[in-house]
Order: structure tokens, then sequence, then C-alpha cells
């Protein structure tokens, strides 16, 4: 699929340097930033639901015991 979008003189510039040395063509460079980005939100997310717990100061264990010793 196409997509158009608007780049500026010092970003196409850098680019096309990149392109160059990495003896890659400027949308190949553009698609793999697209999927590392992809890749890093998606690592963000799942770090957001990992963890949750990790700033009480309370063992999650305890705290989960003790909620069913209130049942």
């Amino acid at each position: 699929m196409r997509t158009l979008v608007d780049l500026g003189e010092a970003q196409v510039q850098a680019l096309d340097e990149l392109a160059k040395a990495e003896r890659q063509s400027r949308a190949a460079l553009i698609r793999q930033a697209i999927d590392d980005f992809l890749a890093k939100q998606r690592n963000r997310q799942l770090d957001d639901a990992f963890g949750l717990w990790g700033d009480r100061r309370q063992d999650g264990l305890a705290y989960e015991e003790k909620l069913r010793r209130e049942w």
C-alpha cells in the first residue's frame, strides 16, 4: 500500500545519506523505522501490563491471602 508522508528537507537528506551508507532504498529504511516503532509500542503495552504491583510495598501473595481471609 502506498502512503503519502511529508518530510522535511533535513529528514530526506539524512535518509538519503543513510540509504546510501546502508545500501538500501529510502522506502526500505522508512518501513524498517515503522516496524521498529510498532514493535516498541507493543513492548511498551506489555511492560505497562506486567509489574503493576511493583510500586507497592506489600507482597502480592500476602495481599491475596488477606483478601481471601475476608471472605
